[in-house]
């Protein structure tokens, strides 16, 4: 696994910066690129701090929630940062986030499932608003999740759309196999791609999570260009009327937030 090396580090430190908190940064990046959890030696010797000021700090971060400690004494990252991602929008997001919640609110009550707005974080995928399933057997949903651009539906969604040299750039690097039902092909991804843009709407069998399907289709602002996708995920199901059911939804609800978006006053 990878990680920004010491000179790398250093230079970020550079400036009118307070070095204990630049410290601290530092620490999380590092116990966000292993999710299986860090050990304050490793930390300790990484970023060659004593071993005393590393274990202040996680016993500091720790009190807060923002890591945690496992029984084996390695530290991951902890709920409280979910807190803080589910309240991070750009000022573009945060108008598609107002207009999005009632919507979203309004699909998940009908259909009974969790339905969710997403957009495009770079070369991934960000989750920034979510509606919670008022049904039995509905999945959660966390905003702040970051998901991959060539697996799931409001993912392939968001992919179709973009520049055709960004989708060749993502289909030429790595596309990591979630379970056997991952397309990982570039052909056969590009093949889906095209098919979305037919349709206006993307089903995803189980490609990111087994077992879980999800319909998704574009929003669109003003200019027309595509800024979210909205989804629900649902339980595996062969019923393809419930599929057509859910992604009519869907394909409604998008179309209603594109709608606000276009015609509200600035």
């Amino acid at each position: 696994m990878t990680i920004d090396s010491d000179e790398a580090v250093s230079k970020r430190r550079e400036g009118n910066q307070v070095p204990v908190i630049e410290r601290m940064l530092d620490m999380l990046e590092i116990i966000e690129r292993r999710p299986a959890g860090t050990s304050i030696r490793e930390l300790s010797d990484f970023l060659n701090m004593a071993r005393s000021t590393v274990y202040r700090v996680l016993n500091t971060l720790e009190a807060r929630n923002v890591v945690k400690r496992s029984l084996s004494g390695s530290y991951v990252l902890g709920p409280r940062l979910l807190s803080f991602a589910a309240n991070v929008v750009n000022a573009r997001d945060s108008d598609l986030v107002e207009i999005a919640n009632n919507h979203l609110e309004r699909l998940s009550q009908t259909t009974g499932e969790a339905s969710k707005l997403s957009v495009r974080d770079g070369d991934a995928v960000l989750v920034i608003a979510v509606a919670h399933s008022s049904g039995e057997y509905g999945l959660t949903v966390r905003p702040g999740r970051q998901l991959p651009l060539h697996a799931g539906a409001a993912s392939r969604v968001l992919l179709a759309y973009m520049d055709g040299d960004d989708i060749a750039r993502i289909l030429n690097g790595p596309l990591p196999r979630y379970t056997d039902k991952t397309l990982c092909d570039p052909e056969e991804i590009g093949k889906s791609l095209a098919q979305i843009r037919r349709q206006g709407s993307a089903v995803d069998n189980g490609e990111y999570s087994a077992g879980v399907m999800a319909v998704a289709a574009p929003v669109r602002d003003r200019s027309s260009a595509i800024v979210a996708a909205v989804s629900i995920p649902f339980l595996n199901t062969e019923a393809e009327e419930r599929i057509e059911r859910l992604r009519a939804a869907v394909l409604a609800t998008a179309k209603a937030i594109s709608h606000e978006l276009m015609t509200r006053v600035s």
